[in-house]
């Protein structure tokens, strides 16, 4: 009687793992899958001066990016006159917004230097050392 109830826990473990990995694996398609949606009006960064390796790179804003010397940041400008981690472009909302990360050298927001976070608007320029980046709408 025991080898019964033993292979009838055993059964049943089983089978709950097994529902397990298809709910895991089903949650798992469904959030990649999500991510290749391109949502119509997205914002992007467009770098139009800087190194030549970048120059028409376009990054969509779909999360934070930041934009920096490190190689840990999303955008990587090798400017001697770029932070490490110099500024971030972040959606918001239906907008985005731009904020220094305190930098030694300031961000330049359509030619005046970014003192607060500032909401963005299609066609502005950013520039961060010698680079230039553009923002824009897909």
């Amino acid at each position: 009687m025991i080898d019964v109830v033993l292979l009838a826990g055993r059964l049943l473990l089983i089978a709950l793992l097994y529902l397990f990995l298809f709910a895991a694996i089903r949650a798992g398609i469904g959030l990649v899958a999500g991510q290749r949606v391109k949502r119509a009006g997205a914002w992007t960064v467009t770098v139009v001066r800087g190194p030549n390796e970048l120059i028409n790179t376009t990054v969509p804003v779909s999360g934070p990016i930041v934009i920096g010397r490190s190689p840990g940041a999303d955008i990587v400008l090798g400017d001697d006159f770029v932070s490490g981690r110099h500024a971030r472009v972040s959606p918001s909302g239906d907008g985005a917004v731009v904020e220094d990360l305190g930098s030694t050298n300031g961000t330049i927001l359509n030619g005046q230097p970014l003192n607060a976070s500032t909401t963005l608007r299609p066609g502005d320029i950013i520039d961060i050392g010698a680079a230039r980046l553009k923002v824009g709408r897909s």
